[in-house]
């Protein structure tokens, strides 16, 4: 066999590894989007067989991105201690637990804790798998890698509105929540073939392990010593986590841009959709449960595939302009469903079209904000910040969750209907504005390079540069 014969078998060799490992780790963001999805669904026969009231219902909603903020809390500590594999095996273990103990909840107070557990479960997962991915996949293809993590998210969500749906003509809630046991045992199987992600091990002192692992995931050799070489550049920042927080204002930055990023990512107004989609297509004049439960489906097939359109785009047109052209959309798709409501849906005409501009704000978010934020998220922070930044911004995500699956019913009961879409669109075209004025650039670029830019004092939007 030739060196160049050889050379390229050793290309595919390592790409299929980058691929499966990556693909593996993604499986998180399918037990994420169940848990996501299934909830929407459930909740009318929930309400029904325990007569609660909709505050009670926005609890048992919220419940879970409560457990989750704190799950994304302590899943920082638990990354730097036990690393990503086991951090996400953990969560795999939470996802099991808590779907078992939904299914058999005698009452909603059992239903809330365990709502909670597997927030937990949650958390760690949206914290563990886009650092991990993050830190495992070459810069060329990082951002398609990441957002496939959020295309994981996208199916989950549909395949949990397909279960619902099937569940539905009998009111079965029990086995909606129940079912999602069985990926979760998957999961927990799959994690344990995944290898240690090499800048955890380089900071653990392990430079000869992560070696071995960049050389399985690498074109080359070659490619995995230039790696690693970085990476121990990365690592002679003596400070790390809350110190470096405290005193060095160029990692302070990070941070808040991370806040802003989830924060951004959160009020564009997608997950009111994910969680009270029944609900709405209610307001658009679609009475029957059937008609909610079949329009729920329909929002999350067009998810799955406008997710499609970000995993094309994030590595070749790049994050920042693909943000911005989504927030363009949402804030369209937002502000005409809100004169819809307004003006009123009652011709038929007039509830597909309330529709399709729901399914255009879903577009919006798919191709966009859905991946694109957990892959800036993962990039900005430098190494020796890493687990103290994801946590913060990941946190930021379940609370800014948790505060708009607890307020969406009542600002429909304050607001008004077209009120309250009227108010996402308005925050979509705001978030056009921030995109364009803060937010960098990272396409095809190493994490080590943003990390030089952004702890010499560069802008924060040049920092990819």
């Amino acid at each position: 066999m030739s060196i160049s014969t050889s050379y390229k078998a050793e290309k595919r060799s390592n790409k299929s590894v980058t691929f499966f490992v990556c693909f593996l780790a993604a499986l998180a963001g399918l037990l994420f989007g169940l848990d996501i999805g299934v909830i929407a669904g459930a909740l009318p026969f929930i309400s029904h067989d325990f007569q609660i009231t909709n505050h009670q219902q926005e609890w048992v909603v919220s419940s879970m991105m409560f457990g989750a903020a704190v799950g994304a809390v302590g899943s920082g500590w638990m990354n730097f201690r036990i690393g990503r594999k086991y951090s996400l095996m953990i969560g795999a273990v939470l996802f099991v637990i808590g779907s078992l103990a939904s299914a058999l909840a005698p009452n909603t107070e059992v239903l809330i804790i365990a709502r909670v557990l597997l927030g937990l479960a949650v958390g760690v997962a949206s914290y563990t798998a886009p650092l991990y991915l993050s830190e495992i996949a070459p810069e060329k293809i990082r951002g398609s890698m990441i957002s496939m993590y959020q295309l994981m998210i996208t199916i989950g969500i549909l395949a949990a509105y397909l279960s619902d749906t099937g569940f539905s003509y009998t009111g079965s809630w029990r086995w909606m929540l129940g079912v999602i046991t069985i990926p979760a045992l998957l999961l927990l199987v799959g994690v344990f073939f995944l290898p240690d992600s090499p800048r955890w091990l380089a900071a653990r002192g392990n430079d000869e392990k992560a070696r071995r692992v960049l050389e399985k995931l690498r074109d080359t050799s070659e490619q995995a010593k230039n790696e690693l070489n970085e990476i121990r550049e990365s690592l002679k920042v003596k400070q790390g986590g809350w110190s470096l927080f405290t005193n060095n204002k160029n990692f302070r930055r990070a941070v808040y841009l991370g806040i802003l990023l989830q924060v951004m990512q959160q009020f564009t107004g997608m997950n009111v959709i994910m969680y009270y989609a029944p609900k709405i297509f209610g307001l658009a004049g679609f009475a029957s449960n059937s008609e909610q439960m079949w329009g729920t489906v329909i929002v999350g097939l067009v998810n799955v595939l406008a997710t499609f359109i970000a995993i094309g785009l994030v590595d070749r047109w790049g994050r920042k302009p693909t943000l911005i052209l989504g927030f363009m959309v949402m804030a369209v798709g937002m502000g005409v469903l809100g004169t819809m409501l307004h003006i009123g849906v009652e011709s038929m005409g007039a509830k597909y079209f309330s529709i399709a501009m729901l399914l255009m704000f879903i577009v919006g978010f798919a191709m966009s904000a859905g991946p694109l934020i957990w892959v800036l998220c993962s990039e900005i922070q430098p190494l020796k910040g890493r687990d103290f930044g994801i946590t913060v911004s990941t946190a930021t995500n379940w609370i800014a969750n948790m505060i708009v699956g607890a307020t969406f019913l009542t600002m429909l009961d304050s607001l008004g209907n077209a009120n309250t879409f009227w108010v996402y669109g308005g925050l979509n075209v705001v978030f056009i504005f921030i995109t364009l004025a803060l937010i960098p650039e990272t396409k095809g670029v190493s994490l080590e390079h943003i990390e030089r830019n952004l702890m010499s004092g560069k802008k924060l939007k040049n920092i990819g540069e």
